[in-house]
């Protein structure tokens, strides 16, 4: 994304060092919104968001209701991924990482997409570039600053 996008799009970026992620179309909407320290650029991968944006000619409807079900989504995935980790369910989590690792990527979320990577390694009992073995213990217990960070 070349531009700021205005405050009614779902999903605003800066190149300052606060980016606010929200899946609502209003600015004043505290529940949902995401306040991440680092720079749009690490956070979103600028070229697959701008693919899906010219997808849309001159509606934003379509970019708009694919990033609002994106948020939907993604809520209702950490929701299970939390409920998951309460029960230790490690092949759980790891479906729900690789779900949620796809969706991510497919809209250029690079942070949460390394993240569910990482939760879908580490629930496979590897290491978060998946080619050394964990201990169960030790995978809960990389797994939970992922969902709590």
């Amino acid at each position: 994304m070349t531009a700021t996008p205005t405050p009614t799009n779902s999903v605003c970026s800066s190149e300052d060092e606060e980016t606010k992620i929200t899946p609502s179309t209003t600015t004043n909407t505290p529940k949902g919104t995401i306040f991440l320290s680092t720079k749009s650029s690490d956070l979103i991968e600028h070229e697959v968001f701008d693919q899906l944006l010219e997808m849309d000619d001159d509606d934003d409807d379509f970019s708009k209701s694919i990033v609002l079900n994106y948020f939907a989504q993604a809520e209702s995935t950490f929701g299970d991924m939390d409920k998951a980790l309460k029960s230790k369910d490690l092949n759980k989590l790891s479906q729900l990482g690789h779900f949620l690792k796809g969706s991510s990527a497919a809209i250029g979320l690079t942070k949460v997409k390394e993240s569910c990577e990482k939760i879908q390694h580490y629930g496979n009992l590897k290491e978060e570039t998946g080619t050394i073995s964990i201990s169960e213990e030790l995978a809960l217990r990389k797994i939970e600053p992922l969902l709590k960070g």
